[in-house]
């Protein structure tokens, strides 16, 4: 896992949520993401997830007071900060204070194995406002993201979780 690259370590952590019933939207595939690679959702709570893939390195205090400052601003019900290594002291003292849950490299490495060991079963939904939809084009997931640009700015959309390598779109149903 930890020879995946930064943009596979994110769609895999994404799937993993998505198992564990949370609605993923991945953020920041092509630039800045203000600090967040995930936004999950699941009936009132939203989360928003950091991933830090480092290989060796321990993640410090600044990484989580950050993304802390992040979920107040957004008013998030709370984040998530995911990496391949470990955390330092000050960082898991200060994740006891605040609403943030720390994933080291071991508790990654449990959850990573849950998508490998269970198979991926669509649910069968009668409500029009699926939670995944599969690519037209590769077959892959496709996630609900935001228009940045354009006429369309600001509205949301199914994207092909492999883009830029697949550009496939599709309109996201109103809620």
């Amino acid at each position: 896992m930890r020879a995946l690259s930064w943009q596979d370590f994110e769609y895999l952590l994404g799937e993993a949520f998505r198992r564990q019933g949370y609605l993923v939207e991945q953020t920041g595939r092509n630039g800045p993401d203000g600090g967040v690679d995930l936004r999950l959702s699941r009936g009132q709570e939203r989360l928003l997830v950091q991933c830090k893939h480092w290989k060796v390195r321990q993640v410090g205090v600044r990484v989580v007071r950050e993304l802390s400052g992040v979920v107040a601003s957004e008013r998030a019900t709370g984040g998530i900060v995911v990496t391949s290594g470990d955390f330092s002291a000050d960082a898991k003292s200060f994740a006891r204070t605040v609403p943030i849950r720390l994933i080291d490299g071991r508790e990654l490495d449990e959850l990573i194995d849950s998508v490998r060991t269970t198979p991926h079963v669509e649910k069968p939904t009668v409500s029009s406002h699926p939670t995944s939809q599969l690519c037209p084009e590769c077959g892959a997931t496709m996630t609900v993201r935001t228009a940045r640009r354009g006429a369309s700015a600001g509205s949301r959309f199914w994207g092909c979780s492999k883009y830029p390598a697949c550009r496939a779109t599709r309109p996201l149903s109103p809620a």
